[in-house]
């Protein structure tokens, strides 16, 4: 039987992963049963103490155990925990020591949407793929500059240590779960009964881009704000690094380092999401967008775009537009 320890960590933790996670594995349990199989499961909620945990000052939830308590295990699960990272960190080291000899013993650790920056606090990523939710990126590499951050990912697998996606993704790192550890049949099985879509593997759809602008390079900025304000105008790096008076090399490192992006993808990235937004929005069709973005040559677009969204232009505004859904 395989051990599942559910973490029950301190902080505005989002509860429908911790519910989550518990409700899979505890109904694969019953769906074997019902079967005439035998339990494949041993669920548990583990906190640092026995104490329950109160979050929003209406739901408590009590530890089953605590992590004294547990010797051995096979998975831990991190849930979403939202607030002032640096403070829930603080707030939550004390599982650090113990999630790390659990691996050392042979544990999975699996985080769940911005539970990665717990899981990154235990140094376990270090040099490995993770994945959190989008809006999360650029606090998540200032703190962890030594993961390699892949945000638009649904899933990361690095042997035995997972991450997903943001907010209700996690059922989709989940179900990957069951059926390595199960079947695909049972993975199936528990997609179509709660209706849960199989096998995303991009968040990209949904990530909103609203620029890095949390540094103190003024120029740098400056050519973000120009950047941003002349969505229509065709950019180049030379008239960028020109206008504020830096070498072309010099601009590309400096912009690089303060915006996480090159200028060309910052460039790309606000154009897209200028396009993305009308394509929500207007009755415009897919060239006339394209042309209020500055791109003129339509392959070059839709190759941008389907790289940045992981959509067609056409497929998008049929999923996110109105009027495009009652044609």
């Amino acid at each position: 039987m395989k051990h599942i320890s559910i973490l029950v960590p301190k902080g505005a933790v989002a509860l429908s992963c911790i519910d989550g996670a518990n409700n899979l594995f505890s109904k694969t349990n019953e769906f074997l049963r019902s079967a005439g199989k035998p339990e494949l499961f041993k669920v548990e909620l583990v906190g640092i103490t026995n104490q329950p945990e109160v979050y929003g000052r209406a739901f408590a939830v009590t530890p089953d155990k605590s992590i004294q308590q547990v010797k051995a295990t096979d998975l831990i699960i991190i849930p979403a925990v939202n607030g002032e990272m640096k403070q829930v960190i603080e707030d939550n080291k004390d599982f650090f020591p113990w999630i790390n000899l659990q691996h050392r013993k042979g544990a999975e650790v699996a985080s769940l949407c911005v539970g990665s920056f717990l899981l990154a606090a235990t140094g376990l990523l270090e040099g490995k793929k993770c994945s959190t939710h989008w809006s999360a990126t650029e606090d998540f590499q200032k703190l962890f500059p030594e993961v390699h951050l892949v945000s638009d990912k649904i899933i990361t697998d690095e042997s035995g240590i997972y991450s997903s996606g943001g907010a209700n993704s996690f059922w989709n790192l989940l179900l990957y779960l069951l059926e390595k550890y199960t079947s695909r049949d049972m993975a199936i099985l528990f997609s179509k009964y709660y209706e849960i879509e199989m096998d995303r593997h991009t968040q990209s759809p949904f990530i909103m881009f609203k620029g890095q602008s949390s540094h103190a390079d003024e120029p740098v900025k400056k050519a973000q704000q120009f950047i941003e304000s002349n969505v229509s105008d065709k950019i180049s790096v030379e008239d960028l690094a020109s206008k504020f008076a830096i070498g072309r090399r010099n601009f590309e490192r400096r912009f690089k380092k303060a915006t996480n992006n090159t200028p060309v993808e910052y460039i790309q990235r606000v154009k897209m999401e200028a396009a993305k937004k009308s394509l929500e929005t207007s009755r415009k069709n897919v060239n006339e967008v394209m042309y209020d973005v500055g791109y003129t040559d339509t392959k070059a677009f839709r190759t941008v775009f389907k790289k940045i969204t992981g959509l067609s232009p056409i497929d998008y505004r049929n999923r996110y537009n109105k009027e495009a859904i009652r044609l």
